[in-house]
């Protein structure tokens, strides 16, 4: 698709009579922080470096679309959906993704720190080396997912899906993982130190140079670890 080019004022203004449909528009680096957008379809829209700190974009359509290096701190992005969306470097502390479908995207190097994440389907996304900090991603669907390298220091993981999710060198100090599945998981060379594994599923895990919640180093390849 060929983007379309728009300007603010006048993307403010159909959307003010009430024109959703943005699909395919050039927004790169717009500026819209504090922005109402709720609903609005932004497939395959390009908002590379856009500010949309602290906007409404509630159940907005962001499938395909590029948020490479975008602020959205602070964004409400509830039942969003942003499938296959690219949000490679991106801003996002304490955002509000509640039930959002993150399916496929790419959150690589992404600053998700403190957000809330609760219910949100995150199948197959990419994570490497992205900031959760603090997340709360309880309940959250992240089977198959690419955790490589990534910073889960006192993250919210009760109820989380991590079925055959790579883990490699994952940061999960003081992790939640109450309750949490990780079967055939890959947790090598992961840091669980100080981390709740009560009833969490590990059966199948690679679980090779992982540092255990009691600092103990597991040396097997796959084994499940006693709660």
């Amino acid at each position: 698709m060929i983007n379309q080019i728009m300007k603010i004022d006048e993307l403010l203004r159909q959307y003010a009579i009430g024109e959703k449909n943005f699909s395919g528009l050039y927004l790169h680096e717009a500026h819209l922080p504090k922005a109402n957008l709720e609903g609005a379809n932004f497939f395959e829209a390009d908002l590379t470096g856009a500010n949309l700190s602290q906007a409404n974009l509630s159940r907005v359509n962001l499938t395909k679309a590029n948020l490479t290096g975008a602020n959205l701190i602070g964004a409400d992005l509830s039942e969003a959906n942003l499938s296959d969306t690219l949000l490679v470097g991106a801003k996002l502390n304490k955002a509000d993704l509640t039930r959002a479908k993150l399916v496929r995207a790419d959150l690589s190097t992404a600053n998700f720190s403190q957000v809330n994440m609760v219910d949100a389907d995150l199948l197959r996304a990419i994570l490497y080396e992205t900031d959760l900090h603090g997340a709360n991603l309880y309940g959250v669907n992240l089977r198959r997912a690419i955790l490589n390298k990534a910073d889960l220091i006192g993250a919210n993981l009760i109820r989380v899906d991590l079925t055959g999710a790579d883990l490699i060198g994952a940061n999960l100090t003081r992790a939640d993982l109450t309750e949490a599945v990780l079967s055939a998981a890959d947790l090598n060379g992961a840091n669980l130190l100080g981390a709740n594994i009560s009833n969490s599923n590990f059966v199948g895990a690679a679980l090779q140079a992982t540092i255990m919640p009691d600092g103990t180093s597991c040396e097997k390849t796959s084994s499940p670890i006693p709660n």
